[in-house]
């Protein structure tokens, strides 16, 4: 394999070292805030193959990313997609790649989580909005909370170290979201709490479930100490300590606080598809040239062309007037 030492630059000099690879767009929740519950699927044939994904993938760390990250939908629903996590893992071998990892909805890691930490997987996300089994099956519709947490228990015992992601949403879980900061914290594990993102159209209306989390970080901070800290991940959450705890909270505040300065991530998509920014609609159809050679010179050539026109940041609005999201495609097509 021969590496690109000068990386991919974009044109704020910004050098673009993590990948978000959505493996699928199907998932086994509806989340209320992601998804409608009647949602149609993109047809299997559009999808690219365990095969392309795993080139496509090749070709980026040959470009200079360093971090790879599996999403969906949930990525676990995905047939094989641990043949994908398997081929994708002799990057870690080699050292061309630092880090492979996941996020996922909890629901399957009882059955995965064995194969992931063999296949050199160190850690995961997961999503987890409320510790209340009646609310978690609301916010989901279609979720079983006995099943996350069985999995999240599997995902422990084979060594996987586990953040929790929430979705704070007004209303609905930001009166317990102290109470699951402190259970994650008393497992070991650290908690980043999410804006809702407006991304697709969606059964509930987001200006209802919108929290800025300036208000919720005032609220936590009359009972907590929040200590900042230059904690990061490779992700866009800034990171506080919590005394009282010993844990650690993120926040990632796409609408109070963009985090696009900073900004290291491209997404694509399961149909080949690049998207430079989560919050634009500009994007690169990578599948295209993927498919019309055998050798990797034209996606190489479509990837620097994305990659020059990355912008500069996102424009997410919740608008009360218009109640359309700033973005028409589902957060689950992108990759959460």
């Amino acid at each position: 394999m021969s590496f690109d030492t000068s990386g991919m630059i974009d044109p704020f000099g910004r050098a673009i070292s993590y990948l978000r690879v959505s493996v699928t767009d199907r998932c086994d929740f509806r989340c209320t805030y992601c998804m409608a519950e009647d949602m149609t699927f993109l047809p299997k044939r559009d999808l690219l193959s365990l095969e392309e994904l795993d080139r496509l993938c090749t070709v980026f760390i040959e470009k200079g990313v360093r971090k790879l990250r599996l999403t969906g939908g949930e990525p676990l629903v995905r047939k094989n997609v641990m043949h994908l996590v398997r081929s994708l893992s002799r990057h870690l071998g080699n050292g061309a790649l630092d880090e492979l990892t996941l996020t996922t909805n909890g629901s399957q890691l009882s059955r995965f989580a064995d194969e992931l930490a063999g296949c050199g997987v160190k850690r995961i996300n997961v999503s987890l909005d409320t510790l209340d089994p009646t609310k978690f099956h609301a916010v989901t519709r279609w979720g079983n909370l006995d099943k996350v947490m069985q999995g999240i228990e599997a995902a422990d015992r084979a060594g996987l170290r586990i953040k929790l992601n929430a979705v704070a949403l007004k209303g609905f879980n930001d009166a317990e979201l102290p109470e699951l900061m402190r259970w994650a914290h008393g497992r070991g594990m650290d908690l980043t709490v999410i804006e809702t993102m407006p991304m697709g159209e969606i059964d509930a209306d987001r200006t209802d479930q919108y929290l800025p989390l300036s208000l919720l970080r005032a609220e936590l901070e009359r009972r907590f100490t929040l200590t900042d800290i230059p904690y990061k991940t490779g992700g866009p959450a800034r990171y506080v300590e919590v005394k009282e705890t010993g844990g650690r909270l993120g926040f990632i505040t796409p609408m109070t606080h963009n985090f696009c300065e900073s900004c290291n991530r491209v997404r694509l998509t399961c149909t080949g598809t690049l998207y430079m920014c989560l919050g634009q609609d500009d994007a690169a159809d990578l599948r295209t040239p993927l498919r019309q050679s055998e050798g990797n010179e034209l996606l190489s050539r479509a990837i620097d062309e994305a990659i020059g026109r990355k912008p500069k940041g996102h424009d997410f609005v919740i608008d009360r007037n218009t109640h359309r999201p700033a973005v028409a495609r589902h957060m689950s097509v992108t990759g959460g």
